[in-house]
């Protein structure tokens, strides 16, 4: 039986693709869609609608930079980049994210 997917969280998109351009360098947003939910263990399902709003959003932040240039099949893409201000930002959201788990692990644990 696969997987069953799952949405993602508001704001938590946004640090997958600064991850994912941390650590892979440019990339067009198909591609990235693909590798996070290749990373995701396909528990994840990003499509046009959800990727391509956050990324305009990212760049707008100026947290992402683009450019047009040639995908692995020949095609016109936009290539997208993690900034100085996106590697901050990552910095800070990786923070934040961990201590968010860190706080719903204790309050699970908690016995009343």
């Amino acid at each position: 039986m696969p997987p069953q997917r799952a949405d993602v969280p508001y704001g938590t998109l946004d640090l997958l693709i600064l991850k994912t351009l941390d650590a892979l360098g440019p990339m067009h947003g198909f591609g990235i869609a693909r590798r996070i939910e290749q990373v995701a263990q396909d528990s994840l399902a990003l499509s046009q609608g959800t990727i391509y709003p956050a990324l305009l959003r990212l760049e707008q932040q100026r947290w992402i930079a683009s450019k047009w240039g040639q995908s692995d099949n020949n095609r016109r893409a936009r290539f997208y980049a993690i900034t100085r201000a996106g590697r901050r930002q990552l910095a800070a959201e990786t923070d934040r994210w961990a201590r968010t788990v860190a706080l719903v692990a204790r309050l699970l644990e908690h016995e009343p």
